[in-house]
């Protein structure tokens, strides 16, 4: 198996393959990823495309995300997941590894020596509810403080990813002691990061940033933050499906009980 890193070039590729595994494309979604992240492939045997994809998005030092792990159905069960598993983590070094799981790839993850550390739900709809009057939209004048608060409260440096919310989000939103964002995904927009010193805070984020955002919207719920989750389903974010958070080599950096949405589930 020859493991190489891709390219822009191969952007379609990798939206063939999402599709081929029955999800959406997601092609802005994949051009992040290639800005901010390393992503490698396994090239089909047959010259069709590729046959398996792996990222690996470094924050700082000490932690790494690895998400986007797929391989074409017809080259399904050749340890193709696993040598390419087997290549980020190599590359990750001592930086505790995390990632979103689904069912069918926990036993994997678990082998490689991740454990499950919660459980995440996506939920969709249309959000019901009215302005708190306690956000107002950001400007580049405010992304110092916002990288500030989120050193702090993610406990690592992202900045280069969260430098990119301006000119790939729908919208940036800040309010005391917080920020928020929202891009446009292929059917819905996606909520995230939403990073809070408190619930109320986070609260107001995620409503002023839905309501500008209009139509179905989605939100990655931590589950162990039932009062936040009891408050979309009441103003129409539901329809949950499930994935494993899972961690390797140590404990996730900042704290967790203030990191309201991650960017997308790919980007942590």
């Amino acid at each position: 198996m020859t493991v190489r890193r891709l390219t822009l070039a191969d952007l379609d590729d990798c939206g063939r393959l999402a599709k081929d595994r029955e999800w959406l494309p997601e092609t802005r979604k994949w051009a992040l990823l290639f800005e901010v992240g390393e992503v490698y492939g396994v090239d089909a045997p047959d010259c069709d495309g590729l046959a398996s994809t792996t990222v690996l998005t470094r924050y700082g030092t000490d932690h790494a995300v690895i998400s986007m792990v797929l391989t074409a159905s017809r080259y399904g069960r050749r340890g193709l997941a696993r040598g390419l598993m087997e290549h980020v983590l190599a590359r990750a070094g001592d930086r505790v590894v995390s990632l979103h799981a689904t069912e069918n790839g926990r036993p994997l993850y678990e082998t490689l020596g991740f454990r499950t550390v919660g459980r995440v739900a996506k939920r969709t709809g249309v959000f019901r509810g009215d302005p708190s009057g306690r956000t107002r939209a950001a400007t580049e004048a405010d992304l110092g403080e916002i990288v500030a608060l989120d050193a702090e409260l993610f406990g690592t440096d992202r900045s280069p990813l969260l430098r990119r919310m301006f000119a790939f989000g729908e919208q940036v939103r800040v309010a005391e002691g917080g920020f928020g964002h929202c891009w446009r995904n292929d059917d819905n927009v996606v909520v995230g990061p939403v990073v809070a010193r408190d619930e109320e805070t986070a609260r107001a984020l995620i409503g002023d940033l839905a309501l500008h955002a209009g139509g179905e919207v989605r939100l990655d719920l931590d589950l162990a933050k039932d009062d936040l989750v009891r408050w979309a389903d009441e103003h129409g974010i539901g329809s949950p499906w499930e994935v494993s958070l899972m961690v390797r080599g140590g404990e996730l950096p900042g704290d967790r009980s203030r990191q309201y949405l991650p960017f997308m589930q790919a980007l942590g």
